[in-house]
């Protein structure tokens, strides 16, 4: 059995207005046990409110501990949705935000990596020289690709791409989640829309393959994302697990299930959102 309070990590956050964007709407959070990225929606009057309002939500309800758990997740989504519905209805346009991440968590008494995410931003896994994304778009061009209707490869010129479908602050917030082993070595990548519009899956494996900390990581990524055009704010987080993970698997992979027995039998659970009463 390995403690999972003996798991240790390196952590960088690097952010970017972009060459285009007026303000940056992107927020970020990399304070143990829980590390993820906000990315707002409402304008430069409401969107960066919309993700401070998520970060804080976090920063309440989950940072500090040695170790989360998927109730504490659960009332930080809840409490960020309540408090982006605040900042949505002091606007004449509304707010919401994207969240993804990964929280540490106790899973059988070991350390696990609790995968959540709602809206397009994104979680990726890199590991030796492979990188995997950990987290499903909801977006509408994610849903077109499900559908069949549209190749993946096509969906960096989708004029449509930007349009998604579950949201902090929108009817559908509610929060996919998975469970992932942590592993010694391993290398997360968290990251907002700005990154994966601008940069190739293969360009971000090769960036994280060849840096080596993960300050020289982050800035990186964000340095190739104005290189290709810098339209939107571009957030990364990177997560080097240095110890107290587990070995890699004996198969050379590592095993994602649901965060939750006794929910959704598919290869992931959703984290309702419940907004409290007005």
């Amino acid at each position: 059995m390995t403690d999972p309070h003996a798991v240790t990590v390196a952590s960088a956050v690097a952010t970017d207005v972009g060459l285009v964007r007026r303000a940056n709407e992107d927020s970020a959070l990399a304070e143990w046990p829980v590390f993820l990225v906000a990315d707002g929606m409402g304008g430069y009057e409401a969107g960066d409110r919309a993700s401070a309002a998520v970060v804080e939500a976090f920063r309440r309800h989950v940072v500090g501990r040695s170790a989360a758990t998927v109730g504490s997740v659960r009332d930080a989504l809840t409490a960020a949705a309540d408090e982006v519905a605040k900042v949505a209805a002091e606007t004449d346009r509304g707010a919401g935000s994207t969240v993804t991440g990964v929280v540490l968590i106790e899973d059988e008494g070991e350390p696990a990596w609790l995968v959540f995410n709602v809206g397009d931003s994104r979680v990726y896994r890199h590991h030796g020289t492979e990188l995997e994304q950990l987290t499903v778009d909801h977006s509408l061009g994610q849903e077109l690709i499900d559908r069949g209707a549209m190749r993946r490869e096509d969906l960096a010129s989708f004029d449509r791409r930007n349009v998604i479908t579950r949201a902090i602050g929108a009817p559908d917030s509610t929060a996919d989640s998975w469970l992932l082993p942590v592993v010694n070595g391993e290398r997360l990548l968290l990251c907002s829309d700005g990154l994966t519009a601008e940069v190739s899956d293969e360009g971000i494996r090769a960036t994280l393959t060849m840096s080596g900390r993960p300050e020289s990581a982050a800035q990186a990524l964000v340095q190739r994302a104005r290189q290709a055009g810098g339209r939107d704010n571009i957030t990364v987080v990177v997560v080097d697990v240095i110890s107290g993970g587990i070995e890699e698997l004996g198969d050379g992979t590592t095993s994602i299930r649901p965060a939750a027995d006794g929910e959704e039998a598919d290869d992931h659970t959703t984290i309702p959102v419940r907004r409290a009463a007005s």
